[in-house]
């Protein structure tokens, strides 16, 4: 099934989204893993239907059941007038709010995002280190002086090599960072002078089973 939703968070911030469950989904019976994706900084504003333009929610929009995964997937529109960084309280409230309302699997919660939500899977996942079972931030940066030491949360990051929109460097330099502090961070760099590294991250690479089957360790913590 494929929802748009509008959820109002903390009264201040209102979510429009689209979800995607499989067929014959029953929260009732199943509690199943959930990816969260966050869009570019072309895709925001009131138009739901941009979403759908790249990335996890363009798979999953166009085929529910995409190459026979059962997960539930998760994509809210950041407003025109501001960026994923700066909404990562209320944004994680609404994660949350979204594993209580489909009843996801609290292991399998994983997050996603390209360009400015590549920019914002790194915020979210050093804002809560302990909570995500994974993460894949495409051609997207952060402060890496904020990652902590030993992260659990194992990262696979997407980046062209001549992206003449983000750097590399940035993954390069938030990948290293992780890695120097005991982390797992593993970098994929894609040839050529282009922004796009999501297409083929999502669509070349097993990168969306990798998210589905990632499991929350045992020393992870509940928020």
């Amino acid at each position: 099934m494929i929802y748009e939703i509008n959820e109002t968070i903390r009264s201040e911030v209102s979510f429009r989204a689209v979800v995607t469950t499989p067929s014959g989904f029953d929260p009732e019976k199943e509690s199943l893993p959930m990816i969260v994706f966050l869009h570019g900084a072309g895709e925001r504003g009131e138009e739901l239907s941009s979403v759908k333009i790249h990335g996890i929610p363009k798979l999953f929009s166009a085929d529910p059941d995409y190459q026979g995964h059962r997960v539930i997937t998760v994509s809210p529109q950041c407003p025109l007038t501001t960026v994923w960084n700066d909404l990562s309280i209320p944004l994680f409230d609404f994660v949350l709010r979204m594993a209580e309302k489909y009843r996801a699997d609290r292991d399998r919660i994983s997050i996603t995002g390209i360009s400015m939500g590549g920019f914002g899977t790194w915020e979210l996942l050093v804002s809560h280190p302990d909570f995500f079972s994974a993460a894949a931030p495409i051609c997207g940066g952060g402060m890496d002086w904020r990652i902590p030491r030993k992260m659990k949360t194992p990262i696979r990051a997407f980046h062209c090599e001549g992206d003449p929109v983000v750097p590399v460097d940035y993954s390069r330099r938030m990948c290293g960072t992780v890695t120097e502090r005991g982390g797992s961070a593993e970098l994929t760099v894609f040839p050529g002078n282009r922004h796009n590294a999501w297409d083929p991250a999502y669509e070349q690479t097993d990168l969306i089973a990798w998210l589905i089957g990632a499991r929350r360790s045992p020393a992870h913590e509940n928020p």
